[in-house]
């Protein structure tokens, strides 16, 4: 099935999932659930606001839990997390995982919910460790997963606190004009 609720399927097994990629009790099986339940809670109320548009409510909420799953073959220590990659190929690398799950959907919201998405000619230009694609949410439900991760960090002591839409303006400015416009474009569509 596809996101917009086409379709009926069984809901995916997002804890079997997570247990053959994390061991249970470590500390990135913890990040990784934690981000993504407040990651979820906040699409499911995005999709609230745009009840109109028809989102796919069990998709939003299966790909928020599951749209960093690639964190765990990246090099971030402070998270628990000792692959041997950079931390930013987790999106394309999650998409790798959930595909091979028969997920491909959802592999799609974990590429491209890195930043606000990207294009090829920015990971040309910067030389990023990516593959040379453009990885721009397209769909509402990509898009709402996108949006709610920019309020929610991955910083232990801190992963149930909601940024202020301020703190996201300014972290997403850091990055250049681009990304800021798609998160004002979001922010726009979204907050009403």
């Amino acid at each position: 099935m596809c996101p917009g609720g086409k379709g009926l399927r069984q809901p995916a097994d997002i804890e079997g999932i997570i247990r053959r990629y994390y061991a249970p009790d470590s500390l990135a099986c913890s990040v990784l659930k934690e981000h993504g339940a407040m990651v979820a809670r906040k699409a499911l109320d995005v999709a609230g606001r745009v009840e109109h548009l028809s989102p796919d409510r069990l998709f939003l909420e299966e790909a928020a839990l599951l749209h960093d799953i690639g964190i765990i073959l990246t090099h971030a220590p402070g998270i628990g997390c000792n692959g041997d990659k950079d931390y930013i190929c987790h999106g394309y690398l999650g998409r790798e995982l959930l595909e091979k799950e028969g997920l491909p959907e959802h592999g799609l919201v974990c590429e491209r919910h890195i930043g606000l998405g990207l294009l090829a000619s920015d990971i040309e230009s910067h030389g990023l460790p990516l593959p040379r694609r453009d990885m721009l949410p397209i769909t509402l439900e990509e898009k709402i997963i996108c949006y709610a991760d920019k309020f929610y960090s991955k910083n232990i002591g801190s992963l149930d606190r909601e940024k202020t839409v301020d703190k996201v303006r300014q972290e997403v400015g850091r990055f250049g004009e681009d990304g800021l416009r798609r998160f004002e474009e979001l922010h726009a569509l979204f907050s009403r």
